[in-house]
């Protein structure tokens, strides 16, 4: 796929293009060792990001008191199938508008309490169970890195659970990534210790986070027989190749439990009722 800019420079002149896109230009030129405003720049369809978010109520604050959520970290003004920018209005909006005017209801009423300290029993059982976590990774001592197990995270979730997704895929998938998951529990190896700053350790388990949320990913996909949104099973589409929607299945808001085991968890789902607005199908074309 081709970014081509050639007719926006000779409509607005290649300074105007220069100073609205130069500094990505410069970066393409660096990467691909061409220059883009002679050549069309190759481009790829990336994945932005994973939708949704933590829910929030009136004033940002979670199901947990005290942790709050703003921006894109919470469920969103938007819906799933958000943009860039409007993800940036969001993150304005929060942290100007409304968190000023929230956290202080949450707050005032704690000013004359005296705040728990590192020795109650719910900080030591939390601090035990994190550094049991990630030493846990360093007493693996095995042969592959972090970077080794990501990189095959990413080729699975890419190739079965991306832009388009099948039936077989999915499957294929959902064998291929507790397989990986058992060898990076066996085989991962990390350097350095638990006891001071390594960056090593925590890529180890921001990896163990990935696996558990790409095999909840594709599992989640596999379930849902149709086509919405970033959800798209090319077993469900239209003679056309639009999104083919099942509403008298699907018209429901879904959350997973976690169970402790990535493989096991339980899906609960709150079907919605529709008075005022009748569900109906939108056309890009």
């Amino acid at each position: 796929m081709y970014l081509d800019f050639s007719d926006a420079i000779n409509r607005l002149g290649k300074d105007v293009v220069e100073e609205r896109y130069g500094n990505l230009f410069q970066m393409y030129e660096r990467i691909a060792g061409e220059n883009p405003y002679d050549m069309p720049m190759r481009i790829y369809p990336a994945t932005h990001y994973t939708m949704g978010g933590l829910w929030v109520d009136y004033e940002l604050m979670t199901n947990i008191p005290g942790l709050y959520a703003a921006g894109e970290a919470n469920f969103s003004d938007h819906g799933a199938n958000r943009l860039g920018a409007s993800a940036l209005m969001q993150g304005l909006a929060d942290g100007y508008f409304v968190l000023p005017y929230t956290i202080g209801n949450y707050l005032a009423p704690m000013l004359n309490k005296p705040i728990p300290g590192t020795d109650h029993p719910a900080f030591k059982e939390a601090e035990m169970a994190a550094q049991a976590r990630y030493q846990g990774y360093v007493d693996i001592k095995g042969t592959r890195s972090p970077d080794y197990f990501h990189r095959e995270v990413g080729r699975i979730i890419w190739d079965y659970c991306g832009m388009e997704r099948t039936q077989q895929g999915l499957e294929k998938a959902l064998s291929e990534l507790p397989a990986l998951y058992e060898e990076f529990q066996k085989d991962l190896r990390v350097t350095g210790d638990a006891e001071s700053m390594n960056q090593t350790l925590e890529k180890a388990g921001r990896v163990d986070d990935f696996f558990q949320l790409g095999m909840l990913m594709c599992r989640d996909a596999l379930e849902r027989d149709e086509s919405c949104g970033g959800h798209f099973r090319a077993e469900y589409q239209t003679e056309e190749g639009e999104a083919m929607r099942d509403d008298e299945k699907f018209a429901h808001v879904a959350a997973w439990e976690w169970t402790g085991d990535p493989t096991k968890s339980i899906r609960h789902k709150e079907e919605l009722n529709f008075e005022a607005i009748h569900l109906a199908t939108r056309s890009y074309k």
